[in-house]
């Protein structure tokens, strides 16, 4: 076989897929012809290696001579080729210059921080949208593609991610947000945590060009704590409507399970339980600044029908139990 035939006059890098970040030229044995042509696209680069040295990088668009063309290392390899057929290969890397857009990202696994205000910890789960681009490709070559023949976008999301956890994990931790505050200041934390990653990701040789938060969750474990403490306000704001403190509520309930529990379906103790429950509800319900009130009349009926009502109300006792006392209260008139 003729090797002439085999040897590339015009080098280029045709339709690449659109993942692809560095693709390596490969074609005849990595051998050119002598003044061979390289033709580098819109948005593409090319990094030209001689016998493992990165020498040159080709970063704009345009037609160039491989004899003559900003190689000054072209001589070494001239005399190299003997009728065209060369006994020093070279490495040709094309890469993506332009901007990769609308990425789409998400946290791998849950963030994790310590709610400042309710002091439990949080699993904070985040996705939106980056963009980035190739800033130094002889250093994204080095330290990031190291030789490997094709590197993607997909390959450089997953070091994306496993750095930028923590800058958000740790800004959480000193902002003093609240879970409930997290979704309105989206903004300044992302834009905290890809002014924290800026360095890492340039050293490395690309920069995000933005990084957004669209929309956060929560892991199981902290849905069931935010659920708990939502029961616990709703019933707050509830006990508060009747004018009572929380240690006050649960003094009556313990009352009330006591009735249930002890009474063993005797109307008359559970009912025996749930007057001392009215009996403290109305003490409570009284300011402590203000005199006492006189003791009411022992047998008076309206005042018994009022604590009776006070107990259904605060359901204390049920619907049965209240009409059973009522009628026993009104039989005596």
């Amino acid at each position: 076989m003729d090797v002439r035939s085999q040897l590339r006059s015009i080098i280029e890098w045709i339709d690449p897929a659109p993942e692809l970040l560095f693709d390596r030229w490969t074609q005849s044995g990595d051998e050119i012809k002598n003044a061979s042509k390289l033709i580098v696209g819109p948005g593409q680069g090319c990094l030209f290696l001689y016998e493992g040295r990165l020498e040159t990088t080709f970063a704009s668009e345009g037609v160039y001579d491989l004899r003559t063309d900003n190689v000054p290392f072209w001589t070494s390899i001239k005399n190299a080729l003997y009728n065209f057929e060369s006994h020093h290969k070279v490495g040709i890397y094309f890469f993506r210059s332009a901007s990769f857009l609308n990425r789409r990202w998400g946290t791998p696994s849950p963030i994790t921080y310590l709610d400042p205000q309710y002091r439990f910890p949080v699993g904070l789960g985040a996705f939106g949208n980056y963009s980035f681009q190739i800033s130094r490709p002889d250093e994204f070559f080095r330290k990031v593609v190291a030789g490997a023949h094709v590197y993607t976008a997909q390959e450089i999301q997953r070091v994306i991610l496993s750095r930028i956890g923590e800058p958000i994990s740790t800004y959480l931790a000193n902002a003093g947000f609240s879970y409930v505050e997290i979704d309105k200041h989206r903004s300044e934390i992302a834009a905290h945590a890809r002014q924290q990653v800026a360095p890492i990701f340039d050293d490395l040789g690309f920069q995000l060009l933005d990084f957004r938060i669209e929309g956060t969750s929560f892991d199981a474990a902290t849905q069931e704590r935010i659920g708990k403490i939502s029961d616990m306000t709703a019933e707050a704001q509830g006990i508060r409507s009747l004018g009572v403190d929380y240690a006050q509520y649960q003094q009556l309930q313990a009352i009330r399970d006591l009735a249930r529990n002890t009474g063993g379906g005797n109307v008359g103790m559970q009912l025996g339980l749930g007057m001392e429950a009215a009996k403290l509800f109305a003490q409570q319900q009284q300011p402590s600044a203000a005199p006492a009130a006189p003791a009411p009349v022992a047998d008076d009926p309206a005042e018994k029908l009022g604590k009776l009502k006070k107990l259904f109300d605060a359901g204390l006792i049920d619907e049965a139990e209240y009409k059973a006392k009522k009628q026993e209260i009104l039989s005596k008139l």
